[in-house]
């Protein structure tokens, strides 16, 4: 994969890991009636980078969209920025705004990915009291078997569900210290509460959303490759700071300096090849 086109874009990609505790929050997605007093975690995380100067394009996407009362472990929201951002200091402010949502890292990728197909797997936990199941765990294991597979998931999805052209979904289903554990590539509407009810009270009943949690993001192999890595342990004179991505280093310099770094007739940036090979060479 070539990169060059990195030496003069000032827009990158943020992938903003973050967890939230759901029943704090009435929905995911961001209430359009400007006028409302009910509070989404899109919302909240868009008024809250707002507030601390930060602007994006082309809107935020979600890794995984939970129902209402749903909480995570690890979600991700995704933003295309022009600005130059501090990861840990703007994961310190926002964090110090709100104590029902966390940023638990950030990573800094391409600009303009469609976050969703790029996601290659979640992973929910359903933690419903024990003093509430009403079958045997060797009832609970069988489920989990009958239900793992890549099948038509229409018994286990509400309304919403049953209008999507796209039922056949892959599920592996887990019985761990007294929580169901659920990993997939993409869930149809309601269908790991569904199909948490058939397992654990033998109905095919919604079950409450406050007893579910988003747990772990699964990237594709693709992304994995296209997350731009800080270097810490590079030295070089003039360089004020070195990033990775994949096998290509990005090099920040000083715009006075860069000619420097260059060199006459491009002897300094040659050595830095023959030493780093791939190199890109960004001023600040």
């Amino acid at each position: 994969m070539n990169f060059r086109s990195l030496e003069k874009t000032t827009k990158f990609g943020y992938l903003f890991y973050i967890s939230y505790r759901g029943t704090k929050f009435h929905s995911f997605d961001e209430n359009k009636d400007e006028n409302s007093i009910k509070r989404s975690v899109k919302g909240e995380f868009i008024k809250i980078l707002g507030e601390l100067g930060v602007t994006w394009a082309k809107g935020v996407q979600q890794g995984g969209r939970t129902d209402s009362q749903v909480s995570a472990k690890e979600n991700i929201l995704y933003i295309n920025s022009n600005n130059k951002i501090d990861k840990v200091l703007l994961k310190d402010k926002f964090n110090k705004k709100i104590d029902e949502m966390k940023i638990v890292k950030i990573e800094k990728t391409l600009p303009n990915l469609a976050i969703p197909e790029m996601i290659k797997g979640r992973v929910y936990r359903y933690n419903y009291p024990l003093n509430k199941i009403k079958v045997t765990e060797k009832e609970i294991l069988k489920r989990c078997e009958e239900l793992t597979g890549t099948y038509d998931v229409s018994d286990y999805t509400d309304g919403k569900g049953q209008k999507l052209k796209e039922k056949i979904r892959s599920v592996e289903i887990s019985y761990d210290n007294g929580s169901l554990v659920f990993l997939g590539n993409s869930f149809m509407p309601k269908q790991v509460r569904i199909m948490s009810g058939y397992i654990l009270i033998g109905e095919k009943k919604i079950l409450p959303g406050k007893y579910l949690t988003l747990e772990k993001m699964i990237l594709s192999k693709e992304l994995e490759e296209i997350i731009i890595e800080d270097i810490d342990n590079i030295s070089e004179e003039n360089i004020l700071k070195v990033e990775k991505i994949k096998d290509t280093y990005i090099f920040y310099v000083a715009k006075n300096k860069k000619g420097e770094v260059i060199g006459k007739n491009a002897s300094n940036i040659k050595k830095l090849r023959k030493k780093y090979k791939n190199i890109i060479i960004k001023t600040i």
